[in-house]
């Protein structure tokens, strides 16, 4: 198994992050020249890989990613077919917000030899769906409601409970393509109670969004569709994360 170096920048220092979310099927031409010329300048700590729904190798997306850019790759996969064992690790994440139990342990016994056999960084992850009630495509794919963002105490008490069964970050998904961010309410109070990093992601779209997620007590904030729709977000980003993570310009 590779070293933990991954989990150790996640968890590391007072400094906020922001991490890149590459679907494998949206990885245009001008999406991979921004590896090469955008993301690492705009303040980006690694790169998740995957998606609810992956028609493309998520392997030869992870290789396209490795030759373009020095960035940590690492693997969000939304079922086992998604695994790509040329990255760096992966993010084996237990839907702990719903009660599908293929996204609970099914999916990790289907796929467990498989990760202790490719040596790559497993990072457990406690995911928990936060939502207004308009689908998304993780919940359409997972077969589970969100919990509601009027409901916080839902919210600490899942990622409270997934700090206790031992896993080591807790990602608190607005879902993909989604209008709106999780909450900032709904952030700060899970953060407030566990012991363990906060990622979030899902409608991250503007300096503002990006901001106050920081300020609620994200340690690390993933940007997909944003980056995807409009490349040049990235750099109005870095001032963003230059402010968090106590650099200057």
């Amino acid at each position: 198994m590779k070293s933990n170096n991954i989990y150790k920048s996640i968890s590391g220092g007072s400094g906020k992050k922001l991490v890149l979310l590459a679907d494998p099927d949206e990885m245009n031409p001008q999406f991979l020249k921004g590896l090469e010329t955008v993301f690492e300048r705009a303040g980006v700590s690694m790169i998740f890989v995957g998606g609810s729904l992956v028609k493309s190798s998520a392997e030869k997306a992870v290789e396209m990613i490795k030759n373009r850019t020095s960035l940590p790759v690492v693997l969000f996969p939304g079922h086992p077919v998604q695994l790509a064992f040329n990255a760096d690790a992966v993010l084996l994440l237990s839907l702990i917000s719903g009660r599908n139990p293929e996204y609970l342990i099914g999916n990790h016994v289907i796929s467990a030899h498989s990760l202790r056999q490719s040596g790559l960084e497993i990072i457990p992850a406690g995911y928990i769906l936060v939502g207004d009630g308009r689908a998304t495509s993780v919940e359409y794919m997972s077969n589970t409601k969100p919990l509601p963002p009027s409901k916080p105490d839902l919210a600490v008490a899942t990622a409270i409970a997934g700090e206790i069964l031992g896993m080591k970050i807790i990602y608190l998904e607005a879902g993909s393509g989604s209008a709106e961010s999780v909450p900032q309410r709904v952030i700060s109070m899970v953060k407030e109670n566990i012991n363990i990093p906060l990622v979030v992601g899902g409608g991250i779209r503007d300096e503002k969004t990006l901001e106050g997620v920081f300020s609620a007590g994200a340690d690390v904030a993933v940007v997909g569709t944003a980056f995807e729709e409009n490349m040049d977000k990235a750099s109005r980003f870095l001032s963003v994360v230059k402010r968090y993570s106590g650099k200057s310009d």
